[in-house]
């Protein structure tokens, strides 16, 4: 059975898609622009939870999530990129927790594995890497919708909508809103 890690993974995926959907609406010098002295701009955001990712579920059942090719503290320098390579380091990370998630069942969730030594449920490091996903994602849409100010394009419902959503609910899966919010094909 796999039910419990296929509805953490559409969760993932909609935190994803939500990352990407609100990346699409800045330009490339707002990807770096931080609001503030001790602000993140997006592209550390991006360095470090791709970071994160890479080394959480890297032989995520076999080896301690914090590996030591990882460099925590330059996740968090300042640095100047180009949106493919923003791309490529968010892509990075998602596709090894991807990974690492296909193989799984859910008698996997109670397994234990270690994180920083410490010793913990597979289902208990999920719950805190999908928070911690969330966070940042929470984090890059807050920056964009900044930037955006009038312009930014809503990824959820829009302000002003709720009731006519409410009495026409979509219930969509996560899934389906990871879809929605996916830029169209190019082709």
């Amino acid at each position: 059975m796999r039910d419990f890690v296929v509805s953490i993974e559409a969760e993932y995926r909609r935190y994803k898609a939500l990352g990407e959907a609100a990346m699409a609406q800045l330009n490339d010098a707002e990807l770096g622009a931080a609001e503030g002295a001790s602000a993140n701009p997006v592209t550390v955001i991006v360095w470090h939870l791709g970071g994160n990712l890479a080394s959480r579920f890297t032989d995520f059942l076999t080896t301690d999530g914090e590996k030591p090719w990882r460099n925590r503290d330059d996740e968090f320098a300042a640095r100047t990129a180009a949106r493919t390579e923003v791309m490529a380091r968010w892509e990075r990370g998602w596709s090894v927790l991807f990974e690492a998630l296909a193989p799984m069942t859910d008698a996997d969730l109670a397994r234990t594995i270690t994180i920083r030594s410490q010793p913990m449920r597979v289902h208990e490091a999920l719950h805190r890497s999908l928070a911690h996903a969330s966070y940042h994602v929470g984090q890059i849409v807050h920056i964009a919708k900044q930037h955006r100010g009038e312009t930014w394009h809503s990824l959820s419902i829009p302000p002003g909508q709720s009731v006519a959503y409410n009495l026409a609910p979509t219930r969509e899966t996560p899934a389906a809103h990871a879809a929605k919010l996916a830029p169209p094909e190019r082709g």
